[in-house]
């Protein structure tokens, strides 16, 4: 059985994810895709944020068992 993600490596999975979500949205608003190529861009993007999702909930049972870590919008916020 695969162990489990550690706190660091959920936090790093969210600020990527994140990160590579402010991408893709900014690929899909600035490029002139075609609709087939623009359809499977906005599928990659809704994967993207169904992960994010996933970690952040993930996340929250981290700190829920470590209250050293930071709240996920201290997380975000400090990202920015």
């Amino acid at each position: 059985m695969a162990e489990p993600l550690s706190s660091n490596a959920v936090l790093y999975a969210i600020l990527s994810l994140n990160s590579e979500i402010a991408l893709q949205k900014e690929y899909i608003d600035s490029s002139g895709l075609s609709g087939e190529e623009k359809d499977n861009e906005e599928g990659i993007l809704d994967d993207l944020e169904q992960a994010f999702m996933e970690f952040i909930d993930l996340y929250k049972t981290h700190t829920h068992k470590d209250k050293a870590l930071p709240s996920i919008e201290e997380l975000l916020n400090s990202e920015l």
